[in-house]
């Protein structure tokens, strides 16, 4: 029986290098890895080895007659992916075309895992890096791949980590035991992690310069993309990171005020993260007990009244942010979800005859909508559900000292910068609890060059440059360095990058 890989991916590319014949796609040396939204076995080449189960740190590969209820859709996906890419033969082909309706039929050649770098012998190295998320851990596993290299940590919470113990859902525990990756990586006796310090408060980035032949800044995208409308500063008004900080009892957020005493809350914007809050509002609180829901959180979700969570995209479901994954799982997971099968109509641009174009659908895109599809002609939930917007964008939050609605403007195709139009249309939605999610943003680095429009550091496959002229010693990995995208696997290859860089300079090479 083939391996499948199942919704908690984290995208880390493990599983590639550990598996023998090749089969698990895309690769970090394929042009389609950076954008891939999880990766997939080939059921026709995989052998069962199990080698990936065991290289996989968050536990989302299992045997395809193992898998977990809810999980059954991803045999599809899998091969999916592959028959998108391969002409099956005569004997298959009219199962498989009915199975995996596709446009093409060529597969393109596999690329290979590439080995890590080497770092020349007798070499004595000593990094610094700056935060201790993913993109943190990962480089300083590859920068711990070389004996001669021992590593410090310069972390500013209480507990390391960052977005994977403060970002993941509470619920998605698989996802979470990433952790355990990074604990074993903690373990390592040429690695530090200092606690507590902050780059500007308890030593400059000068001073770390100073103790250390390089640096490596891994401090992500700390704050939100600001929605610049009427009324965002109403009480009820607040950023879905800020409510995922609450929940998952980041410190900066023990404080935030979460009036939960309203029967409908609005999510302005539809990534995973958007779906992430919408599912923990309506989830029974006693579903949350066995999670690692912060206990003064699921207090407050003890006594929530909110009877519906409206997720609201302005664009169409085939430019959707939330990952097919992410959708998936929702929809299998049997937590009440609905969308108005309206919003699902085909729309194209007039001008629409090629792939890429507004309104053309890729391979991704058609799975998404046939989810979406299944879940409108579903009976509408009673209780507390979800429901799933989209073609609209908020225009003004209105109410007296606090948010009671929002005013969400009609969206479609159209030509401009953004790709849609206003078609004139508006809705008042009461509300009494937005959150704002439509994306993070990077800030300035005291001491390092910053550009302001992506909200990253410039950089060249990981050394910081000012204009042309690199910054010595100093290098960037993580969201910091390609900005917010991606999954926590990601970081694995971009920080794999990072690291090449620097070892290259270190070197003399």
């Amino acid at each position: 029986m083939p391996h499948v890989v199942t919704q908690a991916c984290c995208g880390d590319a493990s599983c590639v290098f550990a598996c023998p014949v090749n089969c698990i796609h895309p690769t970090p040396d394929e042009p389609d890895f950076a954008t891939a939204e999880m990766l997939y076995v080939d059921p026709s080449t995989c052998v069962d080895c199990g080698a990936c189960v065991s290289a996989c740190p968050v536990g989302a590969i299992v045997p395809d007659h193992r898998l977990p209820a809810g999980q059954e859709r991803f045999v599809d996906l899998n091969a999916r992916h592959y028959a998108a890419a391969e002409a099956p033969s005569t004997s298959d082909a009219a199962s498989m075309a009915a199975r995996f309706p596709v446009d093409h039929v060529l597969r393109l050649p596999l690329a290979p895992a590439a080995p890590p770098s080497a770092l020349r012998a007798g070499t004595s190295v000593d990094v610094g890096i700056v935060g201790s998320g993913p993109s943190a851990m990962y480089a300083a596993d590859e920068l711990l791949r070389h004996p001669q290299v021992s590593v410090t940590i310069y972390e500013r919470l209480d507990r390391p980590f960052g977005l994977a113990r403060f970002g993941v859902a509470p619920d998605h525990l698989s996802t979470r035991s990433v952790m355990r990756l990074f604990d074993e990586i903690a373990r390592d006796a040429r690695l530090r992690i200092l606690l507590n310090t902050e780059i500007g408060r308890d030593i400059t980035l000068d001073e770390v310069r100073r103790r250390h032949d390089a640096v490596i800044w891994a401090g992500g995208a700390p704050t939100d993309r600001p929605i610049e409308i009427p009324g965002t500063g109403l009480g009820g008004v607040a950023s879905a990171t800020s409510f995922v900080g609450w929940y998952n009892d980041h410190p900066d957020f023990a404080d935030l005020d979460v009036d939960l005493s309203t029967d409908r809350a609005v999510v302005i914007g539809n990534g995973n993260v958007a779906l992430d809050v919408a599912r923990i509002l309506v989830t029974d609180p006693g579903e949350l007990v066995a999670t690692t829901i912060a206990p003064r959180a699921l207090e407050v979700l003890r006594r929530s009244e909110i009877e519906e969570v409206v997720v609201v995209g302005r664009r169409g479901p085939a430019d959707a942010a939330f990952t097919l994954p992410e959708l998936v799982g929702l929809a299998d997971s049997g937590v009440p979800i609905t969308v108005d099968e309206a919003d699902l109509a085909p729309v194209l641009h007039p001008d629409s005859e090629s792939p890429g174009a507004p309104g053309v659908l890729d391979d991704t895109s058609r799975a998404k909508n046939a989810v979406l599809q299944e879940i409108a002609a579903r009976r509408t939930p009673s209780g507390r559900r979800i429901r799933l917007a989209f073609w609209e964008s908020p225009a003004e939050f209105t109410g007296t000292g606090r948010v009671s609605s929002v005013t969400l403007r009609r969206n479609r195709i159209g030509d401009g910068p953004t790709g849609i139009e206003e078609t004139g249309q508006h809705r008042d939605l009461p509300a009494g609890l937005v959150l704002t999610a439509v994306g993070y943003r990077g800030v300035a680095v005291p001491g390092l060059p910053f550009d302001a429009a992506t909200g990253t550091v410039p950089h060249r496959t990981g050394r910081v440059v000012d204009g042309d002229a690199p910054v010595r010693g100093v290098y960037v990995t993580g969201w910091i360095k390609r900005g917010p995208s991606g999954f926590i696997g990601t970081n694995k290859s971009d920080s794999a990058e990072t690291v090449a860089a620097l070892l290259e300079d270190l070197s003399g090479r």
